[in-house]
């Protein structure tokens, strides 16, 4: 090793013996492991859409006890993620109590969860002139994905359990495009067509069967600081979506008092920090497209126009 990289590194080893709330080397055991709930993610896809996830294939005489093992396997993985979420690893006996309370609590909502689920396919199948199976969009449209990781999230989110819930939806959005927060309000018959782009803030609150398309941000105006100029956590920071709204492709939404009313369509490309009455119809008038004819080609064959 040369100089060079000895003093990099010895400059590396002061940097991980400060303080400042990022080295963990003698806590690693505390944090949940990502591995572990990105695996737990792929688990309870395969809960909700058994069959459809490369898992290996079962006949219907099976599928109870192959979900309660789904089930078992699972808790097992969570309750340990949970524990070390919660700061205990190796947990006591009350840590492990409450990460069974945070567990059943959670496993409890799964077909309830499922249900709604269906209603998003409903919505897309319906929403969608390419759609052509029900198949077809669990298995290859990328939004049903993060939504139904959203959606399972949001029930972790609303028992106060920290990290995992966001870790959940970034696992979804790293594969996906789509960036919804855990804290997302979500009513049933959810559809985003292609995806690619959208986010959806915490506080957001959507109502049912409301469209995005790709590249919508739902997001916050701005954030209040405290008297040391510090952003304040907390607060309704994000607008409101009431029933069967469609919002056109990179619109852009904001603010925790903007409520887009219900049976609104908002066109694209249209950015927004103002509530908006039921039955509305929001774009901007652009100038008049034109379309005209080329000049006659030119004598060597060439003609006239944008070049590629």
């Amino acid at each position: 090793m040369d100089l060079t990289t000895r003093d990099a590194v010895d400059e590396l080893l002061q940097t991980y013996s400060e303080t400042g709330g990022i080295n963990y080397l003698d806590a690693a055991a505390m944090l949940p492991s990502r591995l572990a709930i990105e695996a737990a993610c792929a688990e309870l896809m395969s809960l909700m859409f058994p069959g459809f996830r490369s898992e290996a294939l079962v006949s219907s005489e099976d599928l109870a006890e192959t979900t309660r093992a789904r089930m078992r396997s699972l808790h097992a993985r969570l309750k340990t993620e949970i524990c070390r979420s919660l700061g205990k690893i190796p947990p006591h006996e009350a840590t492990e109590a409450k990460a069974e309370e945070f567990l059943a609590c959670f496993m409890s909502k799964l077909p309830q969860v499922r249900k709604t689920l269906w209603t998003d396919i409903d919505a897309a199948y319906e929403g969608d002139p390419a759609a052509q199976s029900y198949e077809e969009i669990i298995l290859a449209y990328p939004a049903l994905e993060a939504i139904a990781i959203q959606r399972m999230a949001h029930e972790l989110y609303l028992t106060g359990l920290p990290l995992i819930p966001r870790i959940m939806t970034e696992w979804a959005h790293s594969r996906t495009g789509i960036d919804i927060h855990p804290g997302a309000k979500i009513g049933s018959h959810f559809f985003i067509d292609h995806g690619t782009g959208v986010v959806i803030g915490e506080t957001t609150e959507i109502g049912s069967r409301v469209k995005l398309y790709h590249g919508v941000t739902l997001g916050a105006r701005s954030f209040q600081k405290d008297e040391h100029g510090k952003i304040k956590k907390g607060g309704k920071r994000h607008p409101k979506v009431e029933d069967d709204v469609t919002i056109y492709p990179n619109s852009t939404v904001l603010g925790g008092k903007t409520v887009i009313g219900a049976r609104s369509t908002i066109g694209g490309n249209v950015f927004l920090v103002q509530s908006v009455p039921p039955d509305s119809l929001v774009y901007y008038e652009e100038k008049q497209l034109r379309i005209v004819p080329k000049r006659p080609p030119k004598t060597d064959g060439r003609s006239e126009g944008f070049t590629g």
